[in-house]
């Protein structure tokens, strides 16, 4: 059998890039060689190259994103997009490939836009019951005063970017002081902000993927951490302890598995998803957000919850891409 040659696409052009490009690295590695050839495309602006090494790329042909190597034009036979924000968490290059009718790794283009925008994909899911902090959406901050969201959300509260992950701009604000500063932060990831009412509780995340065959929903993640929240520290810098399976019920276990795989259906998931919860101590569950291109280098937390569901990391590789085969 002739190998399928695999895209893996990290860079964007927001705050997580370097974050992108470690998980392009953890996929390059999780992927089996026999079955595979695999490359690391980065995609920073205009710029879009194939990476062969540390000094050596190739330019992709964006009319067919294609590249030549020794003479010889490569074609890519399917695309495991990795980019952490824009644009490939916002349906941007899912359009691209559509396109093109390369198959790829994460939900379609109306999911990844919905999903990538926090304000709207709560709402949208509040909807169908799935409990989500009340939120404010500020486009402009000379537009509302500090005092209303004071009123609205209550203090401590958490100012970030609408649409950005990794916790980078994101502030914990415990004073009306803090407000407009903040704001200003979020400002610096996006052009919209969300204001979200703070949970009390202890964070869980759950990851999830379906094939034509199968469902697959890991083990629960618990995360314990001494900083303020679970920002760019704890995620990266090992300032969080990370326990999975989670230490919960087994009875609590089921309704976030249940519930998981519920806002997959609803929002019409493709691929690895992982959700981000809070549970308050009357174990009630409230959605933080969902991340369809979570990260994936060596210690995130798919691959622990992989590691923790006794199944191998390459077998659900292979499963994401042979989906579309």
């Amino acid at each position: 059998m002739q190998k399928r040659t695999v895209a893996i696409i990290a860079g964007g052009n927001s705050s997580e890039r370097e974050v992108s490009f470690k998980s392009a690295n953890g996929i390059k590695s999780f992927i089996n060689s026999d079955k595979y050839d695999t490359f690391i495309v980065s995609i920073v602006g205009k710029k879009w190259e194939v990476k062969l090494s540390q000094e050596q790329s190739v330019v992709i042909d964006k009319n067919d994103f294609s590249f030549t190597l020794d003479n010889k034009k490569r074609v890519f036979d399917f695309a495991f997009i990795t980019i952490h924000g824009t644009p490939g968490e916002n349906g941007i290059l899912q359009g691209y490939f559509e396109l093109l009718e390369i198959p790829y790794s994460t939900c379609n283009v109306l999911t990844s836009s919905l999903t990538f925008n926090k304000f709207f994909c709560n709402n949208y899911l509040r909807g169908f019951g799935v409990k989500v902090p009340d939120s404010i959406l500020v486009k402009d901050k000379n537009q509302i005063k500090a005092k209303d969201i004071v009123e609205k959300v209550g203090l401590p509260c958490f100012i970030k970017p609408n649409a950005g992950g990794s916790s980078f701009g994101t502030t914990k604000v415990k004073t009306e002081e803090m407000i407009l500063s903040a704001i200003d932060l979020a400002h610096k990831e996006g052009d919209e902000v969300i204001i979200e009412k703070l949970v009390k509780g202890k964070e869980f995340t759950c990851g999830i993927y379906k094939t034509k065959e199968k469902t697959v929903i890991f083990p629960i993640t618990e995360i314990v951490t001494k900083n303020e929240f679970f920002d760019y520290g704890a995620k990266y810098n090992n300032e969080s302890e990370e326990i999975t399976p989670a230490r919960i019920s087994y009875e609590l276990t089921n309704r976030i598995k249940r519930l998981t795989e519920a806002i997959y259906d609803i929002l019409d998931c493709k691929g690895i998803v992982r959700a981000d919860y809070i549970i308050s101590e009357k174990e009630e569950i409230t959605l933080l957000e969902v991340n369809t291109t979570p990260g994936m280098t060596s210690t995130s937390f798919i691959p622990q919850q992989v590691k923790a569901s006794g199944l191998e990391i390459e077998e659900v590789m292979s499963d994401i891409i042979e989906d579309h085969f």
